[in-house]
């Protein structure tokens, strides 16, 4: 069996002592690939690093909305200069968050159309942080999709009829460690939704995966996510690897 990883900050400062030996042990559970969210100006050498050393670990170019403050233009800026040197897979992470400041809500709302009008220029997929802010970034997608726009709503907790929005969108929804979660109510969810419709993530080194939950995260981890996946649809593992594999080589294209 193969997987994907299709949300991963393994570049991150938490992997400093130990990233080739996590690797390792990614590439030994079958995740034969990893896909990189950008956050900001200060994430893209160590990413980039990571994807010229590692076979399989693919980076995205965007903004995170954490990282939109006042005067991120600029930063948006270095954005746009990335994607117009090179190619990444896709505009990511980008979108909306009311869970730590509301401050600069319609600063998040600017630079996701933006980055959204790039993802379609460049003809790649948008991978969409929206937390808190569910409703409002389906009803920017609703706004947007053209027919142009593709991708994944990274870190899905919403409910049903949300998961439904977004998948009509031809979106995929991106299920990570949230999903083991006892009380998170995701599983409810999921079960119900139609598995070309989901991608697998850890967000590693966050949300790490029940057993692991409250400790640092990482790639190996994905096939916990994968068999409670595969436990709430009632199939073998080996199902649920065929057909998240294709969907994230579907949205990606690599």
């Amino acid at each position: 069996m193969t997987w994907i990883d299709t949300h991963a900050h393994i570049y991150a400062d938490a992997f400093k002592g130990d990233r080739d030996e996590m690797l390792e042990r990614a590439r030994s559970s079958g995740v034969t690939e990893i896909y990189m969210p950008n956050v900001d100006h200060t994430s893209i050498d160590a990413m980039l690093e990571v994807e010229s050393r590692w076979q399989g670990c693919y980076a995205m170019m965007g903004l995170h909305p954490c990282s939109v403050k006042k005067g991120f233009e600029r930063e948006l800026y270095v954005v746009e200069e990335w994607l117009s040197k090179r190619k990444f897979v896709a505009v990511g992470e980008i979108g909306t968050d009311l869970y730590w400041d509301k401050t600069f809500w319609d600063q998040q709302c600017e630079a996701f159309r933006i980055q959204v009008s790039w993802a379609k220029q460049f003809g790649i997929p948008v991978v969409i942080h929206c937390r808190e802010s569910m409703d409002q970034t389906i009803e920017m997608v609703e706004q947007l999709q053209d027919g142009n726009l593709s991708g994944i709503f990274h870190c899905f907790t919403g409910d049903y009829d949300q998961a439904l929005k977004a998948i009509d969108f031809g979106f995929y929804l991106g299920i990570g460690g949230v999903v083991t979660f006892k009380n998170a109510g995701l599983d409810k969810v999921v079960k119900d939704i139609p598995l070309e419709h989901i991608v697998l993530e850890t967000d590693s080194p966050y949300l790490a995966p029940v057993p692991f939950r409250g400790k640092e995260n990482e790639s190996s981890y994905l096939l916990h996510i994968a068999q409670k996946v595969a436990d709430l649809h009632h199939l073998p593992l080996e199902d649920i690897a065929a057909i998240t594999t294709q969907n994230s080589k579907n949205i990606f294209g690599v």
